[in-house]
């Protein structure tokens, strides 16, 4: 799904990049990751403001957009109204923005949700690859795709970066072209295991991970692609599947520092269009504002996200636009380990967890008969690896 060129918009254009520097300061809060300092930032309303003082009056109005029109678009770009055919394409759009695989088997489930005939095999297509990326979080990514999670993260500053190739030497020169457990590797290197994990934005280092045994790493040539397009490559896939979105959510998610993502932003300023949402001022890429204004599909009758699914992969206010019950919220994102989503007909109606061959469903609301058997069918069908039987669906509540 490879991203096309931006079309122009109607109306007098703008000339973002003539802007003036000046901003405000606001301090932000590295959601996924560690508190970042106070970085500055444009807001997309000054940026319109700037351009009308600077052009002229702006007869293009703004987009504003609705709850429905976003969380549509979402669900829409993510493959979870309907179901894309097997295939390395259809798994390279499903993982985007990549498939966070930190419970055991998430990404296979985020697979099955968005791809059809998924079997428990499906996450070792040869198409798909593991490796630390967003936040240092084990994710399932496409194998043509290892340059955008990998040296898109790549740390801006020399000496971090240096330690970075340096961890990643010491660690090919060990491997000596095989394969070890993370856990043996780091005692051979004299470093905690979890350190390893620094070393893989290099794109050099690829993990192996079952959700039963311990990662496994093994080294890779590196990619041929400059750090730089592949940050900004990065920020549009970002853009394109968390969308309408803002630079610091970018650096929280991605486990930048926030001043890497605004200039991400920045670098991408001509193909970024600044919307208004219900929850405040953000930015889309241009390509895809006419899918926003796009009349929504029908929602799929439900969906069995995992743990840590890209759908609700979110922070702060981003949470409330998609559940805006806060007793609900907190039963989503709990302070440990996240349960998986209930997807029922476009809006997330609870959660579920699964232990062995059993899947309990915590609905918040009255369901009707067809949306429980509809939420059923998901359950007995998820590719569970190991289960022999059929799966055992139970209901709580």
């Amino acid at each position: 799904m490879t991203q096309t060129p931006s079309p122009r918009l109607n109306g007098p254009s703008v000339t973002l990049q003539r802007l003036s520097r000046t901003r405000a300061s606001r301090v932000v809060q590295d959601p996924l990751c560690r508190p970042l300092r106070s970085v500055p930032w444009t807001s997309p309303s000054s940026v319109v403001e700037e351009a009308a003082s600077m052009e002229g009056e702006v007869t293009a109005a703004r987009l504003d957009l609705t709850r429905a029109q976003i969380l549509a678009f979402r669900r829409r770009v993510g493959a979870l109204d309907e179901r894309l055919p097997r295939g390395s394409r259809s798994l390279r759009r499903a993982a985007w923005a990549g498939l966070q695989d930190s419970m055991p088997r998430a990404a296979l489930l985020s697979i099955h949700a968005r791809v059809d005939g998924t079997e428990p095999t499906t996450w070792e297509d040869p198409s798909l690859l593991q490796l630390w990326g967003p936040r240092f979080n084990a994710y399932v990514v496409a194998a043509r795709d290892l340059a955008v999670f990998s040296l898109g993260r790549l740390p801006d500053d020399a000496a971090t970066r240096r330690r970075a190739d340096d961890l990643a030497a010491r660690l090919h020169a060990v491997l000596d072209g095989g394969e070890m457990a993370y856990s043996k590797a780091g005692r051979a290197l004299a470093v905690p295991p979890n350190a390893l994990r620094y070393a893989a934005p290099t794109g050099t280092v690829l993990i192996r991970w079952d959700g039963a045994r311990k990662p496994t790493v093994r080294t890779v040539p590196p990619p041929g692609v400059d750090p730089g397009k592949a940050r900004l490559e990065m920020a549009r896939r970002y853009l394109h599947v968390f969308g309408p979105t803002t630079p610091e959510a970018f650096a929280g998610w991605a486990g930048i520092p926030a001043r890497s993502g605004t200039a991400a932003f920045e670098a991408l300023r001509r193909s970024l269009v600044p919307v208004r949402t219900p929850i405040g001022e953000a930015w889309i890429l241009a390509g895809d504002e006419e899918s926003f204004r796009a009349v929504p599909g029908t929602p799929a009758p439900a969906r069995l996200l995992p743990s840590g699914d890209t759908y609700f992969l979110l922070q702060d206010a981003d949470r409330e636009l998609l559940v805006p019950e806060d007793d609900r919220r907190g039963t989503l994102w709990t302070s440990r380990v996240w349960p998986g989503a209930v997807l029922v007909a476009g809006e997330i109606v609870g959660t579920w967890r699964r232990s062995h061959d059993t899947v309990t469903i915590w609905p918040w609301l009255r369901l009707s008969g067809a949306a429980r058997d509809s939420i059923e069918a998901e359950a007995t069908s998820l590719p569970l690896p190991g289960v022999v039987g059929q799966i055992v669906v139970r209901w709580s509540g």
